[in-house]
């Protein structure tokens, strides 16, 4: 098994024409992503790597049976670009772009939650289940299939964790990109109860950074889980005041400190992992 996507998914790429959308496209097709189509407004009736192109995400749907979408389009595209495709059942829904307005990704985030679609992102590399599908733009060479998950709000932090989880044989079931923006379409909570519900996946290691509440938000979910949680949180140098890498991650006095997100995870039931060699080393403790 694996959570959100596997070989089975039927997937649609919103913004296909456009020059990441093009290659990446090719790339997921690449890799075994079933990509069923894309979709352009006005450039219906095209193809690109051998995907029909549609006008709207409702006639790809129609034609295709596509259940999932991945968007490859400017920020101030996303939010009519997620909207036509939650309202037009797309269920599971991955953002690529940065610096998504933050009012624009709100509204995003409140008409998913009310038509039952699950949304990673914005600023996201996507998500991979290794051997199955690639969605967004995760370099596969890193991956491969096993047993832990990950959820990650940095790309390069994934392709760390999941390079050591290859190397020691662990592998992954699915790795998620939850996103780097301030305002994201899901939380680490959400995620976590996914990975949860996934006979597949033995343990899951959980990657934060500072600023923000998602991860302090998800000590609930960790207290409840049965599911080994392994926690990493970035930036524990990072001087307060100063945006480091992503939108969301920089710390307002003495709130959203690494040391402090690590402390409260902890509290909930999480092994802290300070560095990546901790990651295997708790594993084994724990007989993933």
């Amino acid at each position: 098994m694996a959570i959100l996507v596997d070989k089975n998914s039927k997937v649609l790429v919103q913004g296909i024409t456009g020059g990441a959308g093009t290659f990446h496209t090719e790339r997921m097709i690449a890799y075994g992503t079933n990509i069923v189509g894309g979709v352009t407004p006005g450039k219906g009736g095209q193809t690109v790597a051998e995907r029909p192109v549609f006008d709207t995400v409702e006639e790809c749907i129609e034609q295709t049976g596509a259940d999932v979408s991945v968007i490859f389009l400017p920020a101030h595209f996303v939010k009519e670009a997620a909207i036509e495709a939650i309202r037009a059942g797309i269920r599971f829904l991955v953002v690529i772009p940065e610096h998504i307005p933050i009012h624009d990704m709100l509204y995003v985030r409140e008409e998913a939650v009310k038509h039952g679609t699950t949304v990673i992102g914005g600023n996201t590399a996507g998500i991979i289940t290794p051997g199955e599908a690639n969605l967004g733009i995760m370099p596969d060479i890193a991956f491969k299939p096993g047993r832990v998950g990950t959820v990650s709000r940095s790309g390069s932090i994934t392709y760390y964790v999941a390079d050591t989880l290859t190397r020691t044989d662990y592998g992954q079931s699915t790795c998620v990109g939850l996103g780097g923006d301030p305002v994201l379409g899901s939380t680490f909570a959400e995620i976590l109860l996914k990975f949860e519900e996934d006979d597949k996946t033995k343990a899951v290691v959980m990657c934060g950074e500072i600023g923000g509440v998602y991860e302090e938000k998800a000590t609930e979910a960790i207290s409840r889980m049965k599911t080994p949680v392994l926690a990493m949180v970035g930036g524990v140098f990072a001087p307060p005041g100063k945006r480091m890498g992503h939108a969301g991650a920089i710390v307002e006095g003495k709130m959203g400190t690494a040391k402090e997100k690590l402390e409260m995870l902890a509290d909930a039931g999480a092994h802290a992992c300070k560095t990546f060699k901790d990651i295997p080393e708790t594993l084994g403790r724990l007989g993933v």
